[in-house]
């Protein structure tokens, strides 16, 4: 792979992720079959973590135990960024100890300039404006379901719409639009769309990005529905405004029916059940929210073997 960090979606061209499925789909066929995959044997990834989590946490933790390596929990108690060192001689300290960094944080700009001091691979487990290692799992998740070769992620037939707030996950859903060949259709209420410059970016980039503010129409032969909290972590301020704002963006059963049939529903976790989405919809035959959730864990894998498998 030719990227050294997964920062953004952007970072990545199509070969490289091309790259991490494959070697996802090779991780999780052995996985499955009982075979050991220790590529990352006497290895230790610090896991930053300024923003709780339990995907996270535990997908990267477990998935570096299943290569043969070492996870190390490092709470914002445990290091001294919260007391005033700098990142840069974080960075540059934590790259003595360590093979590689994840760090689940609120700023973007703090997760790049770690990279930039880091001599080791530094990946981005959340910020405020992206969420790379959901989407791509997200992906994979629709290729499996789909029956596409992760090794030929041909989905140029395949509409992809995303419901309600224009957040971390819907900025790197747009990044993804812009490296692989899906339509992505973004239905936020006004005010409440996604990261302007990634939406430019991507579409000059060649993304096929719209944005649609019917729910009804947006979903209109669909074939995966996304949606997501309405109000992230952060966002907590705003939760009352947010659940008024947001209240006919919910994805339940009679919006399902506008879509086409077979149509999948997919939510990154966790939900506010009754909210964005209904139990009915969440639990139901549509919904593919658990194969999204494990398949963190394959990818993350695939991602951490590629980058910390070879010397920094």
């Amino acid at each position: 792979m030719k990227a050294a960090d997964l920062i953004a979606i952007s970072d990545l061209d199509r070969d490289d992720i091309i790259e991490i499925f494959s070697a996802t789909r090779d991780l999780k066929e052995k996985l499955r079959a009982g075979i050991p995959t220790p590529v990352l044997a006497g290895k230790t990834l610090g896991m930053i973590f300024h923003k709780p989590s339990t995907r996270t946490r535990v997908s990267f933790e477990v998935g570096i135990y299943q290569l043969g390596g070492c996870g190390l929990y490092l709470s914002a108690a445990d290091l001294q960024l919260g007391r005033g060192e700098t990142i840069l001689d974080t960075a540059r300290t934590l790259s003595r100890y360590l093979d590689g960094i994840m760090i689940r944080t609120y700023s973007h700009a703090d997760v790049v300039e770690l990279a930039r001091h880091a001599s080791i691979p530094v990946i981005n487990g959340l910020t405020d404006l992206s969420h790379p290692c959901q989407v791509l799992g997200d992906v994979y998740t629709i290729l499996e379901h789909a029956g596409i070769d992760p090794a030929e992620p041909r989905l140029g037939g395949m509409r992809i719409v995303f419901i309600g707030d224009g957040n971390n996950v819907a900025n790197s859903w747009v990044e993804a639009a812009a490296r692989l060949d899906f339509s992505l259709t973004l239905c936020p209420p006004s005010g409440y769309e996604p990261d302007g410059g990634i939406w430019e970016t991507s579409r000059a980039a060649g993304a096929r990005i719209a944005i649609e503010r019917d729910p009804a129409r947006a979903v209109a032969g669909a074939d995966i529905i996304y949606t997501d909290v309405w109000a992230s972590m952060g966002r907590e301020g705003e939760r009352e405004e947010r659940l008024r704002v947001f209240a006919p963006y919910q994805v339940n059963a009679a919006l399902l029916a506008r879509a086409k049939p077979g149509v999948k529903v997919m939510h990154c976790l966790p939900a506010h059940r009754g909210e964005e989405a209904t139990d009915e919809v969440l639990d139901g035959p549509s919904s593919i929210i658990f194969d999204q959730a494990e398949n963190r864990l394959h990818v993350q894998k695939g991602i951490m073997a590629l980058l910390m498998g070879h010397p920094s």
